[in-house]
């Protein structure tokens, strides 16, 4: 970060204003700072331009200034120091869980769920991290969406078409038990299968709106499958549109595929 900028954040608590930072740097350095990821501290959402800062605050603080584009929240018994907050790329931040949990009902519908997949699967923070920081806010706004998310990450889930699978197609009435991100060791190297049957050996893979656009990922995918395939293990890969717009016919064939694979 710039130093000129650092300066005046630690001159301010880490709460300067625009204005005020645009005094002593160019706007195109404050840009960078943003863009950079100093002001993103946890990189697991880069912040549109035109959405508010929230931050959090002791109650008693005395802070009550509202400059364009700042939320403050005042929280009781809340001070920017450890264990409620921790030093990230210089800047004061509370800490990832805490700051997942408090994000969740500020956040568009369309964008709450991408941070804590993204978080989880970078290895910031874990389910079981973010359910202590749930208790500690039991009036949080859409609680129960977020205990619900958080279920299907603790189940193995670690992709937002993964949890979609998880709810429509691969849990219910006839449905075996099938393990998520189940891993298999083969020519020395570790592959995680996203839906799996032990019993049956059949790994179901759910492919992403954008899946195989490169022919090299196409070939990438045939390559371990066939990998699998010398371990005993059927590969049956369900595109995003399907899984999404025919829920009930993936979930039929779901189904007849492990039927056939017991008779065998």
């Amino acid at each position: 970060m710039d130093e000129p900028l650092r300066a005046l954040l630690d001159r301010h608590g880490g709460l300067p204003t625009r204005t005020l930072a645009t005094q002593v740097v160019s706007a195109w350095v404050l840009r960078h700072a943003v863009d950079t990821g100093d002001l993103h501290a946890w990189g697991v959402r880069r912040q549109p331009d035109d959405e508010p800062v929230h931050l959090d605050v002791p109650a008693r603080s005395g802070l009550r200034f509202r400059p364009p584009h700042l939320v403050l929240h005042h929280r009781h018994g809340f001070r920017p120091e450890p264990p409620q907050a921790v030093a990230r790329r210089g800047l004061p931040v509370v800490r990832l869980a805490r700051a997942l949990v408090d994000a969740w009902p500020l956040l568009p519908a369309v964008d709450r769920t991408a941070p804590l997949v993204r978080a989880v699967n970078d290895g910031l923070t874990t389910p079981a991290r973010v359910g202590e920081a749930l208790a500690e806010a039991p009036r949080l706004a859409r609680r129960a969406e977020l205990r619900v998310l958080l279920d299907r990450l603790s189940a193995g889930c670690r992709s937002p078409l993964e949890v979609w699978g998880h709810d429509h197609v691969f849990t219910g009435a006839q449905m075996p038990r099938l393990r998520r991100q189940f891993r298999v060791r083969i020519e020395g190297r570790t592959r995680y299968l996203d839906v799996y049957a032990e019993r049956e050996r059949v790994d179901f893979e759910l492919d992403g709106a954008t899946a195989h656009g490169d022919p090299r990922q196409r070939e990438i995918d045939l390559r371990r499958d066939a990998l699998l395939a010398t371990r005993g293990i059927l590969v049956v890969r369900f595109a995003h549109r399907r899984l999404v717009r025919e829920p009930d016919r993936v979930r039929a064939e779901v189904l007849a595929i492990l039927a056939s694979r017991r008779a065998e």
